[in-house]
């Protein structure tokens, strides 16, 4: 979950920022931010039309530049020929319906997720797929949370 953390610190959108890693037997397959296509401008750079239209989160995803990270990490693997079936996602936050129906045909049967999404829809699709839903718990990730008070491990 660290390294999503870390994959997430190189999103570009100004309302939320989430990194996603997909694993398979401990090896990392692929990465994904949330952000604008390969040459297109980011967010950061020319703002974001849902802000500017006061649309919620969650909604009108069609008016968004950028690409979910959980896409991007299924894009990646696909651009370098490696399959994600059977793999586990790991990713800062529970993917929305969008990203649930793209990971369940991908292969994709266990995702570890720092924060939850309230999306009851992907709850169905996850539990109908029979996908595997975790949240970890900071505690167990954060390397602050692994250090005791005299600073031994």
């Amino acid at each position: 979950m660290r390294m999503a953390e870390l994959v997430a610190s190189r999103s570009t959108c100004l309302r939320r920022h989430v990194g996603a890693v997909l694993v398979r037997e401990k090896r990392i397959l692929a990465t994904g931010y949330n952000g604008a296509p390969q040459g297109i401008r980011h967010c950061s750079e020319v703002g974001c039309l849902r802000e500017q239209l006061n649309i919620s989160s969650g909604e009108r995803h069609e008016l968004c530049r950028g690409i979910h990270a959980e896409q991007n990490a299924i894009i990646q693997a696909a651009l370098f020929g490696v399959s994600t079936k059977g793999a586990t996602l790991y990713c800062t936050t529970k993917p929305c319906i969008i990203c649930t129906k793209m990971l369940i045909n991908a292969g994709i049967d266990r995702f570890v997720v720092a924060e939850m999404y309230p999306d009851n829809l992907a709850d169905s699709f996850i539990k109908e797929a029979g996908i595997t839903l975790e949240l970890l718990p900071p505690e167990e990730y954060r390397l602050e949370n692994r250090y005791k008070s005299n600073g031994e491990y």
